[in-house]
């Protein structure tokens, strides 16, 4: 058990949420208050009502999650965003949310996670969002198919393949999530492969005439790592229970 604001004040230490830049409806932190002491954790990669729900029936006293309840940014609190409110006033269940400094946390974050996983070594950070890192890159030197098999067996499923670089691969960036828009960062660092979760259409053609391979291996798949650790760590340091709520989107 732990004063809950004695915990609100080591997370937003642990990640500079203060000074971490991140999308404005991102809200990092504590989004929704709850007990004086917390005692069990839940954590999941979206704070949806069924997320929510689990959380009350695992007698979590907090929920921590990698998207929050503001993505849709000002709004009333109606229908379905109000039930979620509401159900976590009346269950008194903390919610805390972190999202960029998440991702790109050398030690906690997804893509660091992801990438150690896959057998990426001397890893260093990349990606840049207004000055802060939302990803990493490192060495992997083998053939692309043995990249991508070892993608698929981490993330537990397929892993779709846009082969617009070499067969042999050399260095490799992790960004989880939605990360294809850094495919110019990566030719100017010379990297020749991005692992991530989800992108847009026109990626075919920019990796094909950017010369780089792109594997895609979905948004959600990507980024259950980060919120998995932070509970070890908090279960490390503090001596907390925790648990994880698995529902994935398929996407």
């Amino acid at each position: 058990m732990i004063a809950a604001e004695t915990l609100w004040l080591w997370l937003a230490d642990r990640f500079q949420l203060a000074e971490h830049a991140d999308y404005s409806t991102a809200l990092n932190g504590l989004q929704v208050e709850g007990p004086k002491e917390i005692r069990r954790i839940a954590v999941s990669v979206d704070v949806s009502e069924e997320v929510i729900s689990a959380a009350v029936e695992a007698n979590a006293d907090l929920l921590i999650v990698h998207h929050g309840l503001f993505w849709g940014g000002l709004q009333p609190l109606t229908g379905r965003h109000f039930r979620k409110v509401r159900r976590l006033v009346e269950a008194r269940l903390a919610l805390w949310a972190c999202h960029l400094p998440l991702d790109g946390d050398l030690e906690l974050g997804n893509g660091a996670l992801l990438a150690r996983a896959v057998g990426v070594e001397s890893l260093e950070s990349f990606g840049d969002y207004k000055g802060w890192p939302i990803g990493v890159a490192g060495v992997w030197r083998g053939a692309r198919s043995d990249l991508v098999a070892g993608a698929a067996k981490v993330l537990g499923g397929p892993v779709q393949v846009i082969d617009g670089g070499p067969e042999r691969v050399e260095r490799v960036a992790v960004i989880t999530g939605s990360g294809s828009s850094f495919l110019p960062a990566m030719v100017e660092s010379g990297i020749d492969t991005l692992l991530t979760g989800e992108g847009n259409h026109h990626t075919y053609v920019d990796a094909h005439e950017l010369g780089v391979n792109i594997l895609y291996g979905g948004h959600y798949r990507t980024e259950v790592f980060g919120v998995r650790a932070l509970a070890e760590e908090l279960s490390r340091t503090f001596d907390l229970d925790w648990t994880f709520l698995d529902f994935p989107s398929g996407l």
